[in-house]
């Protein structure tokens, strides 16, 4: 049976947000616990020139809807940047979550060759569907995901590996 690019785009996309959303309430749980002012984690990066882990989120979220969005040639609603706590952070994962939701499947199958145009800086990307899917979506999401964990976990939050995966089948 072939896979279509709906199931290599949609389903992963929601399932690496819904983890996301799951890691962000283990660094919430952990800055309860350990009386750590929420703000200090959000604001926390790896590195000096990185972005902060709330950037990191909404980065995920922007990519994965924009990205699922194109593929359908559909124009994703914007989010304003200006999550600060936690259950800030996560309502827009769900938001996320709920938009992909309502991607139809047959807007998406068949996309594989559809030119996607993307503004970068002053430039444009160009990709066909799925190059950018494979090569552009999923590997920045899992980057994003990636480091919002490696944050809280820098951070003394108990997450493993199971954490980033999610439940598995």
């Amino acid at each position: 049976m072939p896979i279509s690019m709906y199931q290599v785009s949609v389903p992963p996309l929601i399932r690496s947000l819904n983890n996301l959303v799951s890691i962000l309430e283990k660094g919430a749980a952990h800055a309860a616990a350990q009386k750590i002012e929420p703000a200090v984690l959000i604001n926390s990066r790896l590195y000096p020139d990185m972005f902060p882990l709330g950037r990191q989120v909404q980065i995920a979220s922007d990519i994965a809807r924009r990205g699922a969005a194109r593929l359908a040639g559909l124009v994703a609603p914007s989010m304003e940047d200006k999550e600060a706590t936690f259950p800030e952070l996560i309502a827009r994962l769900q938001q996320a979550i709920a938009y992909l939701e309502t991607l139809p499947v047959a807007q998406i199958d068949g996309s594989e060759a559809r030119s996607i145009a993307i503004p970068v800086g002053e430039e444009t990307m160009v990709f066909e569907g799925l190059p950018y899917l494979l090569d552009f979506v999923l590997p920045n999401v899992y980057f994003h995901v990636t480091t919002a964990y490696d944050i809280l976990r820098h951070n003394g939050v108990a997450l493993g590996k199971r954490d980033f995966l999610g439940k598995l089948a």
